[in-house]
């Protein structure tokens, strides 16, 4: 039986009213499944740049990772084995601050990322990149799973799509000239859209909208 160091679940989005869509839920079912082989499951994400935080009945903003471990609590999960992060609003910086905060402080070795079969590609992309950006102080070891795309429209998963093969490519082109945290952290909160000052996020509508 394989033993996990973590197991890293990257978000999904939320609902308007803040629950968890049911792609995120798969993933979340697919760590839970696997709780006896591994030390951490680790939620990642606070938002997304795509639409607003919804808001609780207090008025403040419902972060994602905090949703997704307060499922799992609830479905008999011991909390100490839950971690959540808050600082990331895409997939890129979820691979980031998965390192940055967690992978790397502790060293983990063994660490198995689950997303949904729509998200796989890209996410298996910056992970990778990240993980192997220089220098390194421990030897990650990679491993991704994917599960069902559940809960989307057709056309909704195929306007999803589209845009993740974009994304890739994109990303792709990045990683060729970027092979150092130092360089990746520049162009992170100089260029990119999410975590720049001066940058903007893409405007995303119709279809597409609804996987976020």
């Amino acid at each position: 039986m394989t033993q996990y160091d973590c197991i890293f679940i990257p978000g999904g989005g939320l609902q308007t009213d803040g629950s968890l869509p049911p792609w995120t839920l798969a993933r979340l079912e697919r760590a839970q499944a696997l709780i006896s082989q591994t030390r951490w499951i680790i939620f990642l994400s606070g938002g997304t740049v795509h639409k607003p935080l919804p808001l609780n009945e207090h008025g403040f903003p419902i972060f994602e990772s905090r949703t997704a471990a307060d499922y799992l609590v609830q479905q008999g999960v011991d909390p100490a084995q839950l971690l959540t992060e808050i600082s990331s609003y895409d997939t890129i910086g979820n691979a980031y601050f998965s390192r940055l905060l967690f992978a790397e402080p502790t060293k983990m070795q063994h660490l198995l990322v689950i997303t949904s079969e729509f998200h796989l590609p890209r996410t298996q992309a910056a992970f990778e990149w990240i993980y192997g950006l220089t220098p390194q102080t421990t030897d990650h070891q990679l491993i991704f799973e994917s599960v069902p795309n559940r809960g989307l429209s057709p056309e909704a998963l195929k306007a999803r799509i589209a845009r993740e093969q974009n994304s890739l490519e994109k990303l792709r082109e990045t990683q060729l000239s970027i092979t150092t945290l130092d360089a990746f952290q520049t162009w992170f909160y100089s260029q990119h859209a999410a975590y720049a000052v001066t940058s903007q996020p893409d405007k995303v509508s119709g279809d597409v909208l609804e996987s976020y």
